[in-house]
């Protein structure tokens, strides 16, 4: 069954997605695709359309095009980020590296590029529905020098500051802080945070560093908590 604009289908599902997309053939073909996999599919194919629909009846993950005919996407994002914390993955035609930095910086928790199968869709999506399901009751908070990590609250504070972090950015932080001083290598960062092998994730990976030590105020060329061991992986550390 296709999906119409704004309206639930199917009351049994793996997940809630919604799909922000002005291409109608393929908004259709990737909700028939994903509602196949056993999601609840809804869709709009302008973004204030899908922010309203979004904000009513919150999903679990939305995924969104970028070429919108109203709003530009990444403006869609930057206003749903305002008022949710959904995860939401881009997928676009837009390939350059610098869009997905962008994007990245605005809030996105993943960033795919088209074409892609549905396969690789919907295992992008269980991924990052699998970190948004994780419970975070009952977890202690971190301290790493005058770094704290509050795993239940998820905020982190550095001398007395609140950080604005993202989703990744804290999830990122807060496992490197389950092991301070020890050198945690990209791999295991990919596996764990973005439950992702890696290859095509490498970039994501330092991009989120590079925006996470800009926020901790520092640079890869003078670390005060992040330090990359070269070959090996990343350790926080205790600056004093």
């Amino acid at each position: 069954m296709i999906p119409t604009d704004g309206v639930w289908a199917h009351s049994r599902a793996m997940a809630t997605l919604f799909l922000v997309e002005d291409d109608a053939s393929i908004r259709q073909s990737l909700a028939r695709a994903l509602e196949a996999k056993g999601h609840a599919v809804a869709s709009a194919s302008c973004a204030l359309d899908g922010l309203r629909d979004i904000v009513a009846n919150p999903p679990d993950a939305v995924v969104l095009d970028l070429g919108l005919p109203d709003v530009d996407g990444g403006e869609l994002l930057r206003m749903l980020r305002a008022v949710s914390d959904v995860p939401v993955l881009v997928a676009t035609a837009r390939d350059d590296e610098a869009e997905m930095v962008r994007m990245l910086d605005a809030g996105a928790d993943d960033y795919v590029v088209k074409p892609f199968s549905a396969d690789q869709l919907d295992a992008r999506l269980r991924a990052l529905l699998r970190r948004s399901a994780t419970p975070s009751v009952a977890r202690p908070v971190l301290e790493v020098g005058d770094l704290c990590i509050d795993q239940g609250g998820r905020s982190v504070s550095l001398d007395g500051e609140v950080l604005d972090l993202t989703r990744k950015e804290f999830d990122l932080l807060a496992h490197l802080a389950t092991q301070p001083e020890v050198v945690v290598s990209k791999q295991e960062l990919l596996s764990e945070v973005w439950q992702r092998h890696p290859g095509a994730a490498d970039r994501t990976l330092e991009v989120h560093l590079s925006w996470l030590r800009r926020k901790l105020g520092e640079t890869a060329a003078e670390p005060r908590y992040l330090h990359t061991v070269r070959g090996v992986g990343i350790k926080l550390v205790d600056p004093t």
